[in-house]
């Protein structure tokens, strides 16, 4: 018996959100202010449902994507040699997982790499690299710091590949 009314609810919930097509003329100053609030609020998933691909007119930011497809493509470009944890294009987010350099095999780096705005500027972008030292005595990895300009270096690779693809994407 409880498992029929959860099944009814659960089959009628998506019919709870539909309105009947017919206006009245007092209905009009509803859907106004319904038709405004949802132009100043935007849509959960964008104007379209396809996020790669689909019409070439249309822009990422039409799609929903939150952040600058030239640092998006620069960014997987540049980690593109260690093995990705976490990819989401909508929050502009790249996490790499432990990767060991073939020059120091006592060493291991992870990037982590975030998009912060939609424009193409330096400060829209920001990386965190780890790294981490074997110690064969204790057998344990232990955290070490990252030099400053390691992190600024990463940054400008990004972003000259960036730069790189925005003037090729105008030919």
């Amino acid at each position: 018996m409880r498992k029929r009314y959860l099944s009814m609810i659960l089959l009628t919930m998506p019919l709870m959100g539909c309105e009947s097509g017919s206006l009245t003329s007092d209905d009009s100053d509803v859907l106004d202010d319904k038709a405004q609030r949802r132009k100043s609020l935007g849509n959960l998933f964008g104007d379209e449902i396809l996020v790669f691909g689909g019409n070439g007119n249309k822009t990422a930011e039409a799609a929903g994507i939150t952040v600058n497809e030239f640092l998006w493509r620069a960014s997987l470009d540049t980690v593109s040699f260690m093995p990705l944890r976490t990819v989401d294009p909508f929050g502009g987010v790249i996490l790499t997982e432990w990767y060991t350099p073939a020059s120091a095999k006592n060493e291991r780096l992870k990037v982590d790499v975030f998009i912060l705005d939609r424009q193409l500027r330096a400060n829209g972008i920001r990386v965190a690299i780890h790294k981490q030292v074997y110690n064969e005595a204790k057998k344990t990895w232990s955290d070490q710091k990252v030099d400053p300009k390691t992190v600024n270096e990463f940054e400008e690779a990004i972003l000259s590949r960036a730069r790189e693809l925005k003037v090729n994407s105008k030919n």
